[in-house]
Order: C-alpha cells, then sequence, then structure tokens
C-alpha cells in the first residue's frame, strides 16, 4: 500500500425497502445494494461522483479489503492526488443489480420462496441497474452528482444516467463502450452463456442446493470473454507463440502454449469469485442495451444536458472507437458539449483498466475545466428591496448563510447584503435595507469560466457572486470558498 491508496475500506450495505419496478414489468419487493464511498460529502452535497463498473467489476474500485494481495479495480484513477482524488471528491460505486457481491441477484434469497432466486429472478436491464444506483444517491441527499464516470458496461451505465435522468449530473464520462450493442457483441455474450447452459452441473440454474457449481460452463464463458478484452498485439507482446513449462510441442491436445494456460488461469479464477447465474443475466442486459429512439440516437439523445467526455482505445475492438464516434456526431447534433479522446495503448479492451498515465491525464483535465454553472449554489435564498433589517437577519440565521442577492418581484437582480451590512445597519441606526445594501454589486454569469471568477474576486476583494441570466435574473451563488474547494 502506498501513500497514493486510500488505504482499507470495507464494503457497505443499503436496503431499498420499496418496490423496485423493472422495465419487463415485473416488481423486486425488496432491493440490498453493495457499495463502497472513498471521501468527504461536502456540506453543499455537490463534490459527489459516481463510478459505474463493468460486466464482472464489484463496488470494490478502490483502497484495500484487509487481507486482500491487490487494491479495488481502479486504483490507478481514484486515491488522493489521482484524478479522482478522494481528498477532493465524493467518490461513491455500487455493485449492479444482479451482481454477486452483495447486490440482489439471482443468488440472493427470494423473500417468496426462502431460497436463491435462480432462474426465478427477473431479466433486468441496465436502465434497472441505473435505478437502483439512483436509490443509493438520493439516500446521501445528493441533488446532482459532480459526475458519472464508467467503463464499458459501466460506460452503458453513464449513457443511460444521461438520458434518464439528465438534470443529475453536470458531468459524465462514457469509456470504451457503445450506445447500443452490436450483433458481434451480442454473438460472444451468447457463446458464453451457451456454454454455462451446457454445463450439466447448471442444472436449470438450481445449483446452488447441490454444491455443484457450472464452474466448466462459466470458465471457458470468460475464457471466450476474455480473449476481446485483449488485442493480438498485446497477446504477441505478452506471450507470442511461447510454450508454457516445456521446451518442444507435445502433439496432442494438452497445453502447449503460454497463451492457453493464461486463459486456463483466467477461467478457473473466475470461476471462484463469480456467480454463473448472475453472469447470464447481466451479459442479457448488455445485449438489450438500445439508448437509440425511433432508430435514431439522435433521437435517444436529444434531453441530455450534461457536458461529456467520451473516451475510446484505438486497439479496442470489442467497443470500437466507431462506436464511440458514433455516441459523439449524436451529441454534437443535439447542441450537448462534448469533447472526446482516444486512448493509445496496445492493450485493446482492457486499456480502461491499464492506462494510468493517459486516464489521469484526461479525467483531470476535463473535470478541472469549470465554468461558474458547474460549482454554483442554486436555489438561493433572496429578498426583496422593500424589507426590513430584521428580515434580513433572520433569514441569515435560518438558512445559515451571509449574503443575500436583493431581488425585484420578478427576481431581477438590484443589490446584496451581507452580515457585514447588518452590523453597519447597527452603527448607523437603519432599519430599512435599501439604506444599507449594496446596489452597485458585482456579478456573474453562469457560463464564465471558474478561473476568470477566481480573479475577479480576487482583484475587487469580494468572498461572493451572485449568478446571473441576460435578464439579470438570478440563478444561484458562487463563493471564494467553493473555488478553492475545487482548485486545491
Amino acid at each position: 500500500m502506498n501513500k497514493e491508496s486510500i488505504g482499507i475500506v470495507e464494503t457497505k450495505n443499503f436496503h431499498i425497502d420499496v418496490p423496485i419496478k423493472l422495465d419487463i414489468g415485473e416488481v423486486l419487493e425488496e432491493v440490498n445494494v453493495a457499495y463502497e464511498t472513498y471521501g468527504e460529502l461536502n456540506k453543499e452535497k455537490s463534490n459527489a461522483i459516481l463510478i459505474c463498473h463493468a460486466l464482472t467489476g464489484d463496488a470494490h474500485a478502490a483502497g484495500w479489503h484487509e487481507g486482500d494481495r491487490k487494491p479495488g479495480w481502479w486504483e490507478i484513477v481514484i486515491g488522493p492526488g489521482k484524478a479522482l482524488d478522494s481528498e477532493k471528491y465524493f467518490i461513491i460505486c455500487s455493485n449492479v443489480l444482479g451482481g454477486c457481491k452483495g447486490t440482489t441477484g439471482p443468488s440472493s434469497i427470494n423473500p417468496k420462496t426462502g431460497k436463491e432466486y435462480g432462474l426465478d429472478f427477473p431479466v433486468i436491464t441496465i436502465g434497472d441497474m441505473v435505478r437502483v444506483q439512483k436509490k443509493l444517491v438520493d439516500s446521501f441527499g445528493i441533488s446532482q452528482l459532480a459526475a458519472v464516470i464508467g467503463g464499458s458496461m459501466g460506460g452503458m451505465q453513464v449513457l443511460e444516467w444521461m438520458v434518464t435522468y439528465p438534470e443529475m449530473m453536470k458531468k459524465a464520462i462514457p469509456i470504451a463502450t457503445t450506445a447500443s450493442s452490436s450483433p458481434q457483441q451480442i454473438a460472444f455474450n451468447d457463446v458464453g452463456r451457451q456454454a454455462i447452459f451446457s454445463d450439466p452441473n447448471w442444472n436449470m440454474g438450481n445449483y446452488y442446493e447441490t454444491g455443484k457449481k457450472p464452474g466448466n460452463g462459466l470458465s471457458l464463458a470468460r475464457m471466450i470473454a476474455h480473449i476481446t478484452y485483449l488485442s493480438d498485439e498485446s497477446m504477441d507482446i505478452k506471450f507470442g507463440r511461447g510454450l508454457q513449462d516445456k521446451d518442444e510441442i507435445s502433439y496432442d491436445f494438452s497445453v502447449d502454449f503460454q497463451v492457453e494456460s493464461y486463459l486456463k488461469h483466467q477461467g478457473e479464477s473466475f470461476v471462484k469469485r463469480f456467480d454463473a447465474n448472475s453472469y447470464l443475466f447481466i451479459t442479457k442486459a448488455v445485449d438489450l442495451f438500445d439508448l437509440s429512439r425511433n432508430d435514431s440516437l439522435i433521437d435517444g439523445f436529444k434531453n441530455i444536458e450534461c457536458k461529456v467526455k467520451v473516451i475510446s482505445v484505438d486497439s479496442d475492438w470489442l467497443y470500437p472507437t466507431e462506436q464511440s464516434t458514433e455516441i459523439v456526431t449524436a451529441l454534437n447534433a443535439n447542441d450537448i458539449e462534448v469533447s472526446f479522446s482516444e486512448i493509445k495503448s496496445n492493450y485493446g479492451h482492457d486499456a480502461f483498466l491499464l492506462e494510468k498515465g493517459q486516464l489521469n491525464f484526461i479525467l483531470s483535465k476535463f473535470l478541472s475545466e469549470s465554468i461558474v454553472e458547474d460549482l454554483m449554489m442554486e436555489k438561493v435564498a433572496t429578498i426583496r428591496e422593500n424589507a426590513n433589517v430584521q428580515d434580513a437577519a433572520k433569514l441569515m440565521l435560518d438558512k445559515h448563510i451571509t449574503h443575500i442577492p436583493v431581488v425585484t418581484d420578478d427576481f431581477k437582480l438590484i443589490g446584496i447584503v451581507t452580515s457585514w451590512d447588518l452590523s453597519k445597519s447597527i452603527a448607523t441606526n437603519s432599519n430599512q435595507l435599501r439604506d444599507i445594501m449594496t446596489t452597485t454589486v458585482k456579478y456573474c454569469h453562469a457560463h464564465e469560466s471558474i478561473e476568470d471568477i477566481a480573479r475577479k474576486m480576487r482583484k475587487f476583494d469580494i468572498s461572493c457572486l451572485p449568478v446571473v441570466d441576460d435578464d439579470m435574473k438570478v440563478l444561484g451563488l458562487i463563493t471564494t470558498d467553493q473555488i478553492s474547494n475545487l482548485l486545491s
């Protein structure tokens, strides 16, 4: 463990005791969600980032569990001083619905039968996964996420968040993903499912009571999938045609090559940590994923509101760059603020888990490119010009604030009153707000950059600016504390 790690972490559980209606029309009466958090939620609850994991991932994205030999799956970008800085952001990652790492899935107990769901678990979608994540986010009292980020199937969840809850995040970063599964992607997933079906121990999904896992089928499914995560170049660099523990080819059907041994090891390791039925349900959810509407991705993306950074990998043939550029094109067609980066790597699809330098640079640059709208406090308290000093003092006490914009009846900014002004009212024996408020108030617009606003605040030695639209109507407030927290 190094100083840039979060350190020891624990997986927590959130119980949803209200029914979750699924896309197929069925209802899950109770859902448990396994999740981890890193960092602290600020008092404005504006620094939360949701991380969405890939197909066989889990809630353990960073840090170390007691006794583990390796950290969470995205340790390279989460932690002090990294792009997803735990000293700056409050980071949430949960295991998806249908999983087998603590969140309700086919291996969970069905409350109606007292036994594992097995194939009685309903078919789920990426949308269902996101609805469950929304319940978890809501439980923290978070009204808007600073960002939603994920790769592969995690990127699908990011796109689903953008479409289903357009006002819930300021920024979104889908990585190495697609807006709809292609026939080739569906084909690979189906071959993996068929491998599980063909294992005699699968027993139509009722293998929990027998104590015999469909290990051979699940192992083969993982081996097939793992090939798609790599590139031909990475396999050649790592293995070439090297032999495994022998000096010459054996000319039988034993393991000859290093790549064969590697895939066999990947399959065997996977069986120890994953449930076969979860693999079936989650891959099916990936196959069903399609955000186009009326056969148009442009129509599917028409209500998106957040800033987007789309990232692909040049050697990824599972979710190739072309599918990422389709996302960018559809966003551009809807005038969504979007940028695109392509990671240069020979790792293939898995590069989003491995390319530490490029990922930290791209993520940190995009997250730090902030404008006032990204940071400002919305729904702020305001007061009318004809109010008295006592009204302003009471409002400050009730709302725990030090600055109140003074507005007209149609919320146009005409001044500002501060706690310092209230002190001045005592010295001047003034009772009317108009006598003490500042009328030559400095203000800013939502589209201005944070750096420009920080300079303006330093120049005029002020700690708070009202944010207004083109008609001078108040949209919110931005403070030096917020900017300091961001820039630090």
